[in-house]
């Protein structure tokens, strides 16, 4: 019991330190994959409505037993065939890797009879990553998007993760690009949200432009533990 008292005053803590190295108008997208519901509702009393989920299976687990305020945020890869099980509730698709992906959430938005938010995940670390567009791909899409494709979609921005390295000027230099392109978007229709950082590098990623920053493991610590 007093383990978890513990484990309970620890994510408080980490919480409010987090909270105090961002900015107002940086929104903190607090990760909690891989965490029981009770921690996600610890930190939701402490006044946190956003949080980021990797995997579609156990984010519709929690959404159904947390309050139904949270703005519940997809930040892992999602697969076409998932999208129909989030698109009644989800707030933002961060992880739209795809114009295929896109098409299906606009078919699942109508619906649903709703808009569903999304950013473009664009590939701007150096190392082979899996995930996400090239530069001339979001900038195709985009232009799709603003000729009035997916019309049940609103395009609110853009992500993406810099390379996991010690380098900080490596990882400046990747959120510097994506800062550019978000940028240069914004001039043919303004974009809202610049999605980059996450527990190791979101001061570098606000530093360079972020007004979104995904931090789960400085927050909730290194999984797993019992309740």
């Amino acid at each position: 019991m007093n383990e978890d008292l513990d484990k309970f005053s620890e994510i408080t803590d980490n919480y409010k330190k987090i909270s105090s190295k961002i900015q107002a108008d940086v929104e903190l997208v607090a990760v909690s994959k891989t965490h029981p519901v009770e921690m996600i509702q610890h930190i939701y009393d402490q006044g946190q409505r956003v949080f980021g989920e990797n995997k579609v299976q156990e984010l519709v687990e929690k959404q159904l037993l947390l309050p139904k305020d949270i703005r519940w945020h997809l930040i892992g890869h999602l697969q076409t065939n998932k999208v129909k099980y989030i698109a009644s509730f989800i707030d933002t698709i961060q992880s739209v890797d795809s114009e295929k992906l896109l098409e299906e959430i606009d078919k699942q938005a109508e619906k649903n009879n709703r808009k569903i938010k999304v950013l473009l995940q664009v590939k701007i670390a150096e190392e082979e990553t899996k995930f996400g567009l090239e530069i001339h791909e979001a900038k195709e899409i985009f232009q799709e998007y603003l000729n009035g494709k997916f019309p049940n979609i609103e395009v609110k921005g853009l992500m993406g993760m810099a390379t996991l390295t010690e380098d900080k000027n490596q990882v400046k230099k990747e959120f510097t690009l994506l800062k550019q392109i978000f940028d240069k978007l914004s001039l043919q229709r303004k974009l809202d949200i610049l999605s980059m950082g996450m527990s190791d590098d979101f001061p570098v990623a606000i530093e360079c432009g972020a007004n979104s920053v995904r931090v789960g493991s400085a927050i909730f610590g290194h999984r797993n533990y019992n309740l």
